[in-house]
């Protein structure tokens, strides 16, 4: 499915006219450089867009008015090549709705300590001209990423780059729609929240349809449509049969390929970019969704199991900023199941009944039919396999009432001690940062989901940035928590963000 616009970013200039035209030229050349490089260097996932100096208010708020109109550009890249007076920016931040970097670097970066003089001063003065402009951005209570650093330096170009990705993500969150197949899970908490204050904070649009309503769709798909799809999993995928007939196997595998191009079509009819289902709510269908629901995530739809919208419009999330990600490991909907508590190989096993993304499997995938207690349907088929390792991160975004808090935990995915041949289920095994005993406590105490959005791709930090400017609470669990400065943090928070 597409995953986003072709969507490039604009890199604005600032400067004043004190120090005459040739400094200017100057100005304008060393823009197009730094642009032309940090395009040419292969870092960037998006393209950089070179725009004329700006050094008048009509000028800059001209140009930020164009970034609102313009569908292509998903944010403003800002650098204070000399001094910039802030005054002349007031009226073109105020104006602009996208997400806004202040680089904060200049054209050379070494002091040329044989021939500075007050002309090299003067016209090379970003560490002046920054903070001019950081103070306005600042007084505004504009939230934006402020990145330090040399421009050609390899680091500051793949801050830069997880930016972007960030930018896109608040880009996109506007265009996600949830569809909800039947309600959630009949007395659990979590999987609640408030729709309306997520569309007026996230832009989602989340809305209800009845299970049959989609049942048709999964009723018209043609056996010749679904004899292709079957075709391409036997092929795709390793058909562990475990003694079971091979046409019984085949049946109910086929029951998953019409669901998988049902719901498919019925979401592309609808505009639905993500979809959650409830086992307690099936209708006509035959099976709970399981392959099909892993397919759809690997193609990029968010999903949430018992109805949990939040975590399906957050994989949705998390599939647009990742797309794209060269040797990607995935990302995908997942539940914390059960502890390894021995000492010294402490862990989460990470699951669900069935729908865990396929994206993030390591090595071979298996389809397995098994029974399932849950649902009172025939036994459905579903993708078997175990998760990557390395680092990686969990999310959980949660209503507490009166607001949005979003959880983020760094993790290590690692191999499980021994095989587990009788689970029938994509899996993963994590230990929490710092380590299993702190990372669960401070989960606990922030009010965290059993359901989590999971990727190995993105980091804490583009996460928080995404947060920050959907203008949410956003606590880390990482390497460097302690329970009792953690439980500050959450005391604080109730003040800083107490509607």
């Amino acid at each position: 499915m597409v995953t986003g616009k072709n969507y490039k970013f604009w890199f604005c200039t600032g400067s004043q006219d004190l120090y005459g035209d040739e400094c200017l030229r100057k100005v304008a050349e060393h823009s197009k450089i730094i642009v032309e490089e940090l395009n040419k260097s292969g870092a960037l996932p998006f393209e950089l867009v070179w725009k004329p100096t700006l050094i008048t208010n009509e000028l800059i708020r001209k140009t930020f008015n164009e970034a609102n109109d313009d569908e292509e550009c998903a944010g403003v890249i800002t650098w204070m090549h000399t001094f910039s007076p802030a005054k002349s920016w007031i009226l073109g931040l105020k104006e602009y709705r996208k997400p806004l970097c202040h680089l904060h670097t200049q054209f050379n970066q070494e002091i040329p300590y044989d021939t500075i003089d007050m002309d090299f001063m003067n016209e090379n003065q970003s560490a002046h001209g920054g903070r001019e402009y950081g103070h306005i951005v600042t007084r505004m209570g504009i939230e934006r990423k402020v990145i330090v650093g040399h421009w050609a330096d390899k680091k500051v170009q793949e801050r830069l780059a997880s930016w972007m990705r960030t930018a896109v993500g608040i880009m996109e969150s506007s265009h996600i729609r949830v569809c909800r197949v039947a309600d959630n899970m009949r007395n659990v908490a979590v999987t609640e929240g408030d729709k309306v204050e997520a569309q007026i904070k996230f832009g989602w649009e989340v809305d209800a349809y009845p299970v049959n309503e989609v049942c048709d769709y999964v009723k018209d798909v043609s056996k010749g449509d679904i004899d292709v799809l079957v075709e391409e999993y036997y092929n795709k995928y390793d058909i562990l049969l475990e003694g079971r007939n091979p046409e019984e196997f085949k049946r109910h595998v086929a029951v998953q390929a019409a669901i998988e191009i049902g719901f498919e079509r019925f979401l592309e009819e609808k505009n639905y970019q993500a979809v959650v289902t409830h086992f307690g709510d099936l209708g006509g269908l035959q099976q709970l969704p399981g392959l099909a629901m892993q397919r759809l995530m690997e193609k990029g739809y968010g999903f949430g199991a018992e109805g949990d919208w939040k975590t399906a419009a957050m994989v949705r999330l998390m599939k647009i900023m990742t797309a794209g990600v060269k040797d990607a490991k995935g990302t995908s909907f997942m539940e914390d199941y059960t502890y390894n508590l021995v000492s010294g190989k402490e862990g989460i096993l990470q699951s669900h009944m069935l729908e865990v993304c396929p994206t993030i499997a390591d090595g071979k995938i298996g389809i397995k039919v098994c029974p399932l207690s849950m649902g009172e349907r025939e036994d459905p088929a579903r993708l078997v396999f175990t998760s990557k390792t390395g680092p990686a991160i969990a999310t959980s975004l949660i209503d507490l009432g009166d607001r949005f808090r979003l959880i983020i935990n760094d993790v290590e995915c690692k191999k499980v001690e021994k095989p587990m041949p009788k689970l029938p289920v994509g899996s993963a095994f994590w230990t929490p940062q710092p380590d299993l005993a702190t990372g669960a406590e401070a989960w606990i105490l922030a009010g965290g989901a059993h359901h989590t959005a999971f990727s190995y791709d993105l980091t804490a930090e583009q996460m928080g940035d995404w947060a920050a400017a959907m203008g949410i609470e956003a606590v880390y669990i990482d390497k460097d928590t302690t329970i009792r400065n953690f439980k500050n943090e959450l005391r604080w928070n109730e003040l800083a963000f107490r509607k």
